[in-house]
């Protein structure tokens, strides 16, 4: 059974959301303070966890950043806050993906499940059972079954969805992918309202395995359709 953990200060919502993650057969637990839930985060093992933006103590996206430095489980930020900035910063930061409140539990449950999928793909037992597969493009080295990037002998680190979505460019090079067929193939659900996530991916991506981010030699941006793998 999958460990979600809730890091949500408003009793309500946290409540509502752990009767639907139950329901669907997942062991939840929650936390209200930020600070408690970070020591939380950090000092038990998840299988995701969904994380409240502003909360008392220690807020969302320093709770974000200090798990994500030193584990890769999805993290799924939620928030009243409909900024862009906001989203834009909390992706930044590694989360897998930003719900804006209010939003359908519904909804929530089927992020859930789709995160878990993806990461059990990559990460679970049948990623290793296949034969080792490695992309070697220009310097740039992908280990698919060890989930490990180099350029240029140097290990660079990346995040699931970052390494997911680099792999999916790479396997596909020269072909023009607009941000919401990228959004339905690395997060498997409609990009209504979450083009940014894309986009903050990519960014990060190029800051990792680009010389020069304002001239990448691998991730081409078309402008006004989408982004392409150069080969």
């Amino acid at each position: 059974m999958s460990r979600i953990l809730i890091i949500e200060d408003e009793i309500a919502i946290a409540d509502l959301e752990r009767d639907y993650l139950e329901l669907s057969d997942f062991e939840v637990e929650v936390e209200h303070d930020g600070t408690a839930g970070l020591e939380l985060a950090l000092n038990e093992e998840w299988d995701l966890i969904v994380l409240d933006l502003m909360l008392p103590g220690t807020d969302g996206f320093e709770i974000c950043q200090s798990v994500r430095s030193v584990k890769n489980v999805p993290i799924i930020m939620v928030s009243a806050r409909k900024e862009d900035i906001d989203k834009v910063r909390g992706l930044g930061l590694g989360a897998d993906d930003y719900i804006t409140k209010p939003f359908s539990p519904s909804e929530l449950v089927a992020r859930v499940k789709a995160h878990l999928a993806r990461y059990e793909r990559l990460t679970g037992p049948a990623a290793t059972a296949v034969p080792n597969k490695v992309l070697t493009i220009r310097g740039l080295r992908i280990d698919k079954d060890a989930h490990r990037v180099w350029v240029h002998g140097e290990e660079k680190s990346l995040t699931t969805k970052e390494f997911e979505l680099l792999t999916f460019l790479a396997e596909n090079p020269n072909h023009v992918f607009t941000k919401e067929e990228l959004f339905r193939q690395i997060w498997n659900m409609d990009s209504i309202g979450d083009i940014a996530t894309v986009t903050v991916h990519i960014k990060k991506i190029r800051e990792k395995i680009e010389a020069d981010k304002n001239n990448p030699q691998y991730i081409e941006t078309i402008w006004g359709v989408g982004y392409r793998f150069k080969m």
